[in-house]
């Protein structure tokens, strides 16, 4: 009965390339996910899962299943399953996990599920040492207490929950969820109205108070952060900074919550107060001072370009170029200048994700942001 499962494992040996030729071949060819679909693994009865993954690890050759955490990816995008097996297959190379993915078509009005169970498996020696299980389900019609009490039953209890929603926040996320959450994983570029996005995450998640949020725009941001921390090590901009009048900010059109929470995160740990003006806004320094704050929005480019801050006769400047793999930090002040590069941020979002499953921690310091960041949303609009 797992022939089809031992194929799946060994197929998930393929090289990277391989995995996504045979991936878009099938989302190019194929409005619905095919039967067979190695890539998923063997489909099964909801009801025989557990069972079906008993006999996965008693038929394989695995030494170890892995797991340190759950890790949910939803999503309502055609296709979502056999894109996101595809990411989970490299996360598990640094984090084990059992991944459970959903993917949600609400188009069709009639009720079906359906179910796969495959594990990843990464190769040391030549040998299968540690694999980590997945369990895929594709759900259409109303789902919303199927979603909660049919996926979240294949949970590992004794581990804590990731949950990566990918897309529009929807209905589907409820305090019923939020509950059983301990980290929360987002992407807000893609959110036609973050605002409201926001305020229903805040409204379901008062149920959780140990419930970690992160948004991926808030990654994009972590070499810049660091960038301009560091430029006030040297000493002429650290003197400077009371001094700072204009802070311009150029972006990729697509991520502007990425620059307003870069904008968001520096008023709050400078200490700067709101004061709007007319169409675009400033801050006043601790002084008293205004600074008028510039937002340019382009059509190409990495999601934060640039970040240029005026400090009297000392110029400031973070930035990334197209295509670059380095943010460069510079400081000009007259005869005084000074430069150093550092590695740029990650693009895609399964490397954003796995930075932050890297990182873990309780992300204080987006929460101490937030507010400042939904405060910009509301008068950005």
């Amino acid at each position: 009965m797992l022939w089809g499962a031992q194929k799946s494992l060994q197929r998930t040996d393929l090289p990277p390339e391989a995995i996504w030729d045979r991936l878009l071949s099938h989302m190019n060819d194929c409005t619905t996910i095919p039967s067979p679909c190695p890539e998923l693994g063997l489909e099964v009865k909801v009801s025989e899962i557990d069972k079906a993954l008993r006999q996965l690890w008693e038929q394989d050759e695995a030494r170890t299943n892995a797991s340190l955490m759950n890790l949910v990816v939803f999503s309502e995008k055609p296709g979502a399953l056999l894109e996101n097996s595809a990411i989970v297959r490299e996360l598990t190379r640094d984090h084990a996990c059992r991944a459970i993915l959903t993917e949600v078509d609400r188009s069709i009005s009639e009720p079906t599920i359906r179910a796969w169970i495959t594990a990843h498996c990464h190769l040391a020696q030549g040998k299968k040492t540690v694999c980590c299980e997945q369990v895929a389900f594709h759900l259409t019609g109303v789902v919303t207490g199927r979603f909660r009490n049919t996926v979240f039953a294949h949970l590992n209890s004794d581990l804590p929950l990731t949950l990566w929603w990918q897309g529009e926040i929807s209905d589907l996320l409820s305090e019923r969820l939020a509950v059983v959450i301990n980290r929360l994983v987002v992407d807000s570029s893609c959110w036609e109205n973050p605002a409201k996005s926001f305020d229903r995450i805040e409204s379901v998640s008062h149920v959780n108070h140990e419930l970690t949020l992160h948004d991926l725009e808030w990654s994009r941001s972590w070499q810049f952060r660091l960038g301009i921390a560091s430029l006030f090590d040297d000493a002429i901009a650290r003197d400077a900074l009371p001094e700072i009048e204009r802070i311009i900010i150029h972006y990729h059109r697509d991520h502007r919550n990425c620059a307003l929470q870069l904008l968001a995160w520096l008023a709050t740990q400078a200490g700067w107060q709101d004061h709007p003006i007319m169409s675009s806004f400033s801050f006043q320094s601790a002084k008293g001072c205004d600074i008028e704050v510039v937002l340019e929005p382009n059509r190409d480019g990495p999601a934060l370009q640039s970040i240029q801050l005026s400090m009297g006769k000392v110029m400031a400047t973070v930035q990334q170029l197209p295509n670059g793999a380095h943010i460069e930090r510079r400081i000009e002040a007259g005869k005084h200048q000074a430069s150093s590069l550092t590695p740029a941020d990650p693009v895609s979002p399964q490397d954003l994700v796995g930075q932050q499953l890297s990182r873990g921690g309780s992300n204080s310091l987006f929460r101490k942001v937030l507010p400042r960041f939904r405060k910009l949303l509301e008068h950005m609009g």
